[in-house]
């Protein structure tokens, strides 16, 4: 029996064996807090400060504008409540995209509540946002702008320059959820043009559990939490030290072998997309443009087949993802298709093939035989 192929990389990735070897000693020998003055907790803190390092050299920024946080839902917290606390007697207007990840959805419904005005802009046919609809949507009463880098489920990367450019020209703080990006394409914080830039650890190779939110020197963001001084005072609580040893590890890795990484999930994702489309029974229609899109990433609809009928099929051999849930026998799409006018028929019949680094040709090529095996079942 072989192991499940694993093609499921934008919802989580396996840790990289070297970021294991470089935490285990965090969570054995060097246990020391690193707030404490002797030996022991001195070591942690050179070891955080190490990764903050390995972080900010990924990503083009200094490492005091690293803040280490437990994962990007509390970075994208942080982000868009702190900024816009720290900026309502300005005004209470954001505008975000309408297939922004929970993380960021969220919040902004919950400040909505509390009398913020939110402007979801629209997006095409293949999830981009036009960044001229941002301009249209500035006010003076702005105070964030929140575009993702590239979207979890189609790939699509978004014009992150163009809007960083309309930003600092309106004076508007811009934050960036690159959790999906961040290892897989470039992400330097000044060609991007962004003040706030939201990281995953467990999107790039390093443990569930930890995440990193960059901030522009001198942009005033109030805290969720309040407590000791860590981390410059910005995100209050003892270090998770091997958590952050690991993304440290995890970000220089990605640095290193950006490239490489990516020519690699490019040739995975498109071995696939060619297998599949010589192979299966059903018609294929691709959800994103690939010339602007993530490189490993891959939203296709075969043609009258239920996405999760061919997941849950498959699922013992192959671990891929849906654009729709079922629910008590009818299809829910997800918002990200809905927003992009996918058609419900397709919608229902699309899944989310993901590759990674550790994806093998020998792996996908079995992939392709197990999806189409399935599918002409299915038809």
């Amino acid at each position: 029996m072989h192991p499940p192929i694993y093609l499921d990389y934008n919802a989580t990735t396996p840790i990289d064996p070297e970021v294991v070897t470089e935490m285990l000693p965090y969570f054995q020998t060097h246990f020391g807090n690193p707030s404490s003055g002797y030996g022991l907790g001195m070591q942690n803190k050179q070891a955080i400060e190490k990764a903050r390092l390995q972080v900010a050299e990924l990503i083009g920024a200094l490492p005091e504008e690293i803040i280490f946080t437990s994962c990007g839902t509390e970075s994208n917290n942080l982000a868009i409540r702190g900024i816009a606390f720290a900026s309502q007697e300005k005004g209470k207007h954001i505008i975000a995209s309408s297939i922004e990840h929970p993380a960021v959805t969220e919040v902004c419904r919950y400040l909505a509540s509390l009398g913020w005005e939110i402007t979801y802009l629209p997006v095409d046919k293949y999830g981009t946002v036009n960044s001229e609809d941002v301009k249209r949507s500035i006010r003076p009463e702005t105070v964030l702008i929140s575009i993702m880098h590239a979207n979890n489920e189609v790939g699509t990367i978004q014009p992150i320059s163009e809007i960083g450019i309309i930003a600092k020209e309106s004076n508007i703080i811009f934050h960036t959820d690159a959790a999906q990006s961040v290892g897989k394409i470039n992400t330097k914080v000044n060609v991007l043009g962004v003040d706030l830039l939201t990281i995953a650890g467990h999107k790039l190779y390093a443990p569930k559990g930890i995440g990193t939110l960059y901030i522009r020197k001198g942009v005033n963001i109030e805290n969720l939490m309040f407590g000791a001084g860590h981390e410059m005072g910005r995100r209050p609580g003892t270090e998770n030290v091997p958590y952050i040893v690991g993304l440290g590890k995890a970000c220089e890795l990605a640095h290193k072998n950006l490239e490489a990484n990516s020519q690699h999930i490019f040739q995975m994702r498109q071995r696939l997309l060619d297998g599949l489309k010589e192979k299966s029974a059903s018609n294929i229609t691709v959800n994103a443009n690939l010339e602007n899109c993530l490189p490993n990433t891959l939203s296709i609809s075969f043609a009258n087949i239920e996405a999760h009928t061919l997941a849950s099929v498959i699922g013992d051999k192959v671990c891929i993802s849906t654009g729709s849930a079922c629910h008590s026998g009818s299809v829910e799409i997800s918002p990200v298709l809905k927003a992009m006018n996918v058609e419900h028929k397709q919608a229902a019949g699309t899944v989310r093939i993901s590759t990674g680094k550790f994806t093998t040709p020998v792996e996908v090529d079995r992939a392709i035989h197990i999806i189409s095996d399935a599918i002409q079942k299915l038809v």
